[in-house]
């Protein structure tokens, strides 16, 4: 029998969504050190710079359909007849977009800066279409409570993913640099150097796609144009707001070659940015997993009751503990977390705390997102990604060119938490939820105290620093127990 404990339900589906989502990328973040040690900053750029462009295309070429999935199967009952219709409507987009690519493919490369790399170009386009089109039948998944193959299935491509950079970039290529005339040794191509990543990836996304085919064979086709204009009116809006999203987030590894002095070699400072970057994972993949729970969880809860709203404000305080927890968790043992890169990245270590802030609120921004998304004012959450967008982009523009990519995690952090507070506000007006902003503050205002005083303690001995800041941490978690140890005791008792 189902848990009724919504605590309970919202825990479990976030800890198996985190099973794929962090602990899966996690495990994909690994390769990070492998790809650091293997490719100059200059090449790592090349693959900062490009994935930000896939993390633009997926978001235009599912639209919003994934939300619009979810807000219809609960509005109209017809869950089946929704998927078809939204599965319909992302597969035929993103076969005219694949079919754009290779029609135009000199044009688009030229256009992108990567004239001669064509292939890079080629094969990151199919990426986005098998990836564009798997995002439907994943959102079935999780509308149908199914985490576990979910999880499954999500893990069995980051496998093959990591599975294949290690068997190409380390042992067949170990095998070439020893002079070895062996079969393994044949299939490296030192031409090829980079491109073996984007290959990966594309077997990586192919094999997901065929896992989720048993789920799209034999489903009954009930394509309703009417539902589709329905749901696109809901969901475009929601395309604004990832686009937005998406220039928060990646707009600055795009455009820093093209702002970045002509002094420094920008490449390499978008390779040195980007890889200091990936170390806020913790905190991406965290706010990742949620979302994935979250989103169908608060469509299925009766809206205007006074328990759901209640229970709003319970989930984002527990909420911002679990971020500050991860803020300090990172920060407290960066001495371990930077071994992760070569000691020529670790001038981007300054950019650490920033991004890691900047993604909390962004995390904060998405728990507040379900009012405008459950009073289908989705026009709002539009405008706000749009507000934000004009922020990352002015900062970007004025400041880059002096103080480079730190101006850029400055501007990520200054348009979410420009985001977080209006979203509030307007939340307030027209679906307020009664969230708990004094204790909210008391735990962000801990948190901070104790990571200036782990930055600024002058410590050098790194053991004796390590463990200064695990009784740092210590101050925070009992700070918390203190504060919810009544509600912590009835969520532990309470039955199911």
């Amino acid at each position: 029998m189902p848990s009724k404990n919504p605590f309970k339900r919202l825990a479990g589906e976030t800890a198996i969504y985190g099973l794929s989502s962090i602990v899966g990328k996690l495990l994909n973040w690994l390769l990070l050190p492998l790809y650091v040690r293997i490719f100059s900053p200059e090449e790592y750029g090349i693959v900062t710079n490009l994935y930000a462009y896939v993390a633009f295309l997926l978001v235009l070429l599912t639209y919003g359909m994934e939300t619009g999935f979810f807000r219809f199967s609960q509005k109209t009952g017809d869950a089946p007849r929704v998927f078809s219709t939204a599965m319909t409507s992302v597969l035929s987009t993103s076969l005219l977009f694949l079919f754009v690519i290779w029609a135009f493919l000199p044009s688009v490369s030229k256009g992108i800066g990567y004239e001669g790399n064509e292939t890079y170009v080629l094969i990151l386009g199919i990426i986005v279409a098998i990836d564009a089109f798997s995002s439907i039948p994943f959102a079935r998944l999780r509308q149908q409570s199914r985490p576990l193959r979910f999880a499954f299935i999500k893990l069995t491509g980051i496998g093959i993913n990591i599975g294949l950079n290690l068997f190409i970039l380390v042992l067949c290529r170990s095998l070439f640099n020893s002079g070895s005339n062996g079969f393994l040794a044949q299939l490296y191509n030192p031409e090829i150097g980079l491109g073996y990543i984007f290959y990966v990836n594309l077997a990586s996304s192919i094999i997901t796609l065929i896992l989720l085919m048993p789920g799209i064979i034999g489903q009954k086709m009930m394509f309703d144009k009417k539902l589709l204009q329905q749901m696109l009116r809901y969901s475009l809006p929601l395309l604004v707001v990832g686009f937005a999203g998406q220039i928060n987030q990646n707009l600055d590894k795009i455009i820093l070659p093209y702002l970045i002095s002509d002094n420094v070699n920008s490449m390499a400072e978008t390779g040195i940015y980007g890889a200091n970057y990936k170390l806020a994972i913790l905190m991406t993949m965290f706010i990742q997993a949620f979302r994935y729970a979250f989103e169908p969880f608060f469509f299925s809860k009766n809206e205007d009751s006074t328990d759901s709203k209640k229970l709003y404000a319970d989930i984002m305080n527990y909420f911002i503990i679990f971020g500050l927890l991860i803020f300090m968790g990172v920060m407290f043992y960066m001495d371990i977390v930077k071994l992760f890169l070569e000691e020529r990245y670790f001038e981007g270590l300054k950019v650490v705390p920033i991004i890691l802030m900047a993604n909390f609120f962004l995390g904060i921004f998405y728990n507040l997102s379900l009012w405008y998304k459950l009073k289908d004012l989705t026009h709002y959450g539009a405008w706000l990604a749009l507000m934000g967008s004009i922020i990352t982009i002015s900062i970007n523009l004025a400041f880059v060119p002096k103080f480079g990519y730190l101006a850029s995690a400055w501007a990520a952090f200054v348009c979410y938490l420009a985001m977080v507070i209006v979203s509030y506000l307007l939340g307030q007006k027209h679906y307020p939820v009664p969230y708990n902003l004094k204790k909210s503050a008391l735990y962000t205002g801990v948190a901070l105290i104790l990571f200036f005083i782990s930055e600024y303690n002058c410590i050098e001995n790194i053991a004796i620093k390590l463990l200064v800041n695990s009784v740092l941490l210590a101050v925070f978690v009992a700070v918390v127990f203190y504060k919810e140890k009544d509600v912590l005791k009835r969520l532990i008792h309470k039955r199911s």
